[in-house]
């Protein structure tokens, strides 16, 4: 059952299980420690837990290392309106799941290997920071690959640039 959170009318936050206000940063810290968070407005009983996280987005984005670049902002602002705007909706979910899921996969690969062996006597095939560094590549490259394919699917290029890929036959 998710955390609920009350928003009053005089923009407070209010955890209803720890019966205390919170800050956007406070409910940051939730999610981040795997909690299913909802906040609901108290005035209306309309749920807003959108809106609020999107603050904490908007929050974290400022400071700090962001993890959207304004080129991956403009290509999501772009398809606001777009008939395949809820495709793409879907399209980043399910590849957020992959990483998600490839990531608890490697944290479980490294605690079987660093629990399988003495302290210090990892061999260098096993080594977690060459797992690491395999999967980080291959998340990587399949990464890369799914957004080309995907946003070539979807916003294809001017018959102009289409022509630079190909070679050209020289017919005389």
């Amino acid at each position: 059952m998710p955390r609920t959170v009350k928003k009053y009318a005089n923009r407070r936050l209010y955890d209803t299980e720890a019966s205390r206000h919170v800050t956007l940063d406070g409910i940051r810290q939730l999610v981040a420690g795997g909690e299913d968070v909802v906040v609901i407005d108290d005035t209306t009983g309309e749920d807003i837990t959108r809106s609020i996280l999107l603050q904490v987005i908007s929050e974290q984005e400022q400071g700090g290392r962001p993890i959207l670049s304004a080129e991956m902002l403009r290509h999501i602002i772009r398809f606001y309106g777009n008939p395949l705007q809820e495709l793409m909706g879907g399209y980043l979910e399910r590849s957020l799941d992959i990483f998600m899921k490839q990531q608890k996969g490697l944290q479980d690969q490294i605690q079987k290997s660093m629990g399988a062996l003495p302290m210090g006597m990892t061999p260098p095939h096993l080594s977690p920071l060459g797992s690491m560094q395999d999967m980080a590549a291959k998340n990587i490259e399949a990464w890369t690959q799914m957004q080309k394919t995907f946003l070539d699917m979807m916003m294809p290029r001017p018959a102009a640039e289409k022509g630079k890929d190909k070679p050209t036959d020289h017919k005389e």
